[in-house]
């Protein structure tokens, strides 16, 4: 279900927007990044992930695929699957124990499907010119913490 539709003008809108997910956020959770090749998935992350580990400018893992982190109460697990070879593969990368409290970042979940759980909030980013559309889209357990947030 569509919960919220954002603007996003530049770069800076699209990191503040992970640093604005990052106080409601907790292990267990699944954030699914979806969108084309340049849509800001990584900017996303990294302003997420600086927000929750003070890590700034994370590197994406685009060539690790995978790339973990310490967070205040749970680790933070972030996968970027675009060179993911078969769907299987993921579980060679930890998504296991990833999912078993941690906090999931994925960009390019897509290549995984059917292998998540259910409950997860999706964030897709549209190009719209130079700025970006965020489409959040989750069950409705979601709409208060991204009220809590100051998204919803």
């Amino acid at each position: 279900m569509l919960l919220r539709a954002l603007d996003l003008a530049d770069e800076q809108a699209t990191g503040a927007l992970g640093a604005a997910l990052a106080p409601v956020l907790r292990g267990g959770d699944i954030l699914r990044l979806e969108g084309d090749l340049g849509a800001g998935k990584s900017t996303l992350a990294r302003g997420l992930i600086a927000a929750l580990t003070g890590v700034p400018d994370a590197p994406s893992p685009t060539f690790t695929l995978v790339e973990t982190y310490d967070g205040p109460d749970f680790a933070l697990w972030h996968f970027d699957l675009y060179r993911l070879e078969a769907p299987e593969d993921v579980w060679e990368l930890g998504l296991e124990e990833a999912l078993d409290g941690g906090l999931t970042l994925i960009e390019w979940p897509e290549r995984i499907e059917g292998l998540l759980p259910d409950g997860a909030l999706t964030v897709r980013l549209e190009v719209a010119g130079a700025a970006r559309v965020a489409r959040l889209e989750g069950d409705a357990p979601w709409k208060p913490r991204l009220s809590a947030a100051g998204i919803a």
